[in-house]
């Protein structure tokens, strides 16, 4: 329905709705377009949800998109980017879209507070649906079992009170959607260090 994509991983923003613990994962994507303002293209660009909006009119409205300067001048007509983004607040609608990050596969940065008794990290780059309804976690000396995950928040996904445990690790992610699973195999070496991130080479079809 929706045309004119724009590039994914420039647009950001910050999305409040009240059931924000029920959207769990990294790469929830909207297309965006407004129209009430005669700045306005009309067209949709899409842009990826990073974080809770927070406070304020987020707290007030069922729905609250904080878009980025980047994104307000991408929805305006050629040469008003600027006169939409002094515009302040915008009537706009919205359509919930698949992730797309072309040639990208599914990322874990480890959480700074990590330690051999604790295990936290941000997923990153999901392709496909982008919300995320289970996370599983399988140990090196463990071919069979795979411990559950508690989503910590927004994308990032902990594992704690399992006692030490032993890497390279094995991490299995479900989508919420489509019930699709994805395993990163010993994604996360032996000799993990907080902080740092771990790409994969896997990713869920689009």
């Amino acid at each position: 329905m929706f045309c004119q994509l724009q590039n994914i991983l420039e647009r950001f923003l910050q999305h409040r709705q009240r059931m924000w613990s029920l959207l769990p994962g990294f790469c929830l994507a909207r297309k965006v377009k407004c129209t009430e303002n005669a700045a306005c293209s009309g067209n949709p660009v899409t842009v990826v949800i990073t974080d809770e909006c927070p406070g304020g009119p987020c707290v007030a409205e069922s729905a609250h998109f904080d878009l980025s300067g980047t994104a307000f001048g991408a929805m305006a007509s050629s040469g008003k980017a600027d006169e939409l983004r002094n515009a302040g607040v915008l009537q706009i609608q919205y359509q919930k879209v698949k992730c797309n990050f072309p040639g990208a596969k599914v990322a874990f940065h480890v959480d700074s507070g990590s330690n051999p008794n604790y295990f936290a990290a941000l997923i990153e780059y999901e392709d496909g649906d982008g919300e995320l309804g289970a996370v599983n976690l399988k140990q090196a000396l463990d071919s069979d079992s795979w411990l559950p995950m508690q989503q910590s928040w927004g994308a990032v996904w902990k594992l704690d009170g399992a006692g030490q445990l032993r890497a390279p690790f094995s991490i299995k992610l479900t989508s919420l959607d489509s019930g699709k699973t994805l395993v990163a195999n010993n994604v996360i070496p032996a000799g993990w260090q907080p902080g740092q991130t771990y790409r994969s080479v896997v990713n869920f079809a689009v």
